[in-house]
């Protein structure tokens, strides 16, 4: 009887291979250098949570999915489902120390036990940029200039931000005496894109207790289409005299002629009435966005504006705004579209390994390729060079440095470009010199003449 166990990974779960996680881990930096850049400051939190800080924060449906169970102390505890929850948290047990507004962003692994689907798994990261402390829609505009650096340096060009303020529709549902049934209302609209004008309002007659004409003027308010001015102004008359909805919509002009001088052209942001986001802790501005060649992907960042979250940890007043980059949605709209590179290795250079005794010397050689920057994988063991260079060639390494015996009685090295298999000699003689500038002029890293 065979009693090894099968290796298999959980429903929703998975492993990440190099190709991928090279791929992950350069978004990740990428996101890094751009938060830093608009000056947020890295935080990190528990993985798990006191049960009563997660339930009841993103809804009904999010409760079902929380991964919970009691420790060995007896505790109820729960895995964070998101990373804002526990931001809200943390701000009311730190902001005393922190001050505002206070800048942070999170990259993290959260977990929800929800269904599967391509590009959305049970655990996955997060990288999470927010704004605590302050109500300005200066704010809210940062946060979509962010997300809109964030796609462009990964390197997308073809992508729509979706705004909206949550303030038009809450002010619409105050106007038709629904303000008590804005979650169901909310759920609904949420669906709008899977199931149809008709089926949501079937769907807010039945669970929001909307008459066929109250649900039927909340559908015609998130289906205006046109250009963001056209739709701000089919807005007004159909808010019914509604002081939040009228702040909301005042916000949303503010917003976006804000992210326009901030440099995001008008083919990048869409004024989406539709746009309701799932959570109910939002409050004002949301925004989600849609890579145009994959919309299928659903949104790659999303967010919005939560003003009463911490309010449940806090008596202070600690309004917030931030957004999300899926990570692995990302990574699965860039497998789509043929954007993963095929190296399995951070390596640029394999340093071929001949003769036992010159150890010492490819070392050395590989030590000086590293000081001036070039990452180097010296071939662990000694064999024939077309076993080398197939491994080479399987983890898509881009030079290989040949020395023998032959070429270090000579002073010399072979440099040999494995994209179009030529070699060029290089000289020895005057240590590692030559052969950086060869390295470094060919993988086109900075001055070639120096380190």
């Amino acid at each position: 009887m065979d009693d090894r166990i099968l290796p298999r990974t959980l429903k929703g779960f998975r492993d990440y291979l190099p190709q991928a996680m090279l791929v992950r881990e350069q978004i990740m930096d990428t996101a890094r250098r751009v938060f830093r850049s608009f000056g947020f400051s890295p935080i990190d939190t528990p993985a798990l949570e006191y049960l009563e800080i997660l339930l009841g924060k993103g809804g009904a449906e999010t409760d079902k999915q929380l991964y919970r169970f009691q420790d060995h102390g007896g505790r109820d505890v729960g895995m964070r489902f998101d990373l804002t929850v526990p931001l809200a948290r943390f701000a009311a047990q730190h902001i005393g120390e922190l001050g505002t507004p206070f800048k942070r962003y999170h990259i993290a692994t959260v977990w929800r036990g929800e269904n599967t689907q391509a590009g959305r798994y049970r655990e996955f990261m997060q990288c999470d940029f927010d704004t605590i402390g302050t109500r300005s829609t200066a704010a809210d505009a940062e946060t979509v200039l962010v997300a809109h650096e964030l796609l462009r340096s990964i390197g997308f060009e073809r992508f729509t931000i979706h705004v909206n303020n949550r303030m038009v529709l809450n002010g619409l549902l105050a106007s038709l005496g629904l303000a008590e049934r804005t979650t169901e209302i909310l759920r609904a609209i949420d669906k709008l894109a899977k199931i149809g004008p008709d089926r949501v309002v079937e769907e807010m007659t039945q669970t929001a207790g909307a008459s066929h004409e109250q649900a039927s003027r909340v559908v015609q308010l998130v289906r205006l289409t046109g250009g963001n001015e056209a739709i701000l102004a089919q807005l007004r008359p159909l808010l019914g005299n509604s002081p939040l909805g009228e702040e909301g919509l005042e916000r949303l002009t503010e917003l976006l002629s804000a992210v326009r001088a901030g440099g995001v052209p008008d083919h990048r942001i869409k004024l989406d009435v539709s746009i309701a986001r799932g959570l109910d802790y939002y409050t004002g501005t949301v925004l989600e966005t849609i890579l145009d060649e994959v919309p299928d992907i659903g949104s790659v960042c999303s967010g919005g504006r939560y003003d009463n979250l911490a309010e449940l940890y806090t008596k202070q007043q600690l309004p917030g705004i931030g957004a999300s980059l899926g990570l692995d949605r990302l990574l699965a709209a860039m497998e789509k579209l043929g954007m993963l590179p095929e190296t399995q290795t951070p390596a640029q250079v394999l340093l071929a390994y001949f003769d036992p005794a010159r150890l010492g010397d490819y070392f050395q050689l590989a030590g000086a390729l590293r000081a001036a920057g070039v990452c180097v994988e010296v071939f662990p063991e000694p064999a024939k060079l077309g076993k080398q260079l197939q491994y080479a060639d399987r983890k898509k390494l881009r030079l290989a440095v040949i020395a023998g015996e032959r070429e270090f009685a000579a002073g010399e090295c072979q440099v040999k470009d494995l994209s179009t298999g030529e070699s060029l000699t290089v000289s020895l003689a005057d240590g590692a010199a030559e052969l950086l500038q060869t390295v470094k002029q060919i993988l086109g890293l900075g001055d070639a003449n120096g380190p």
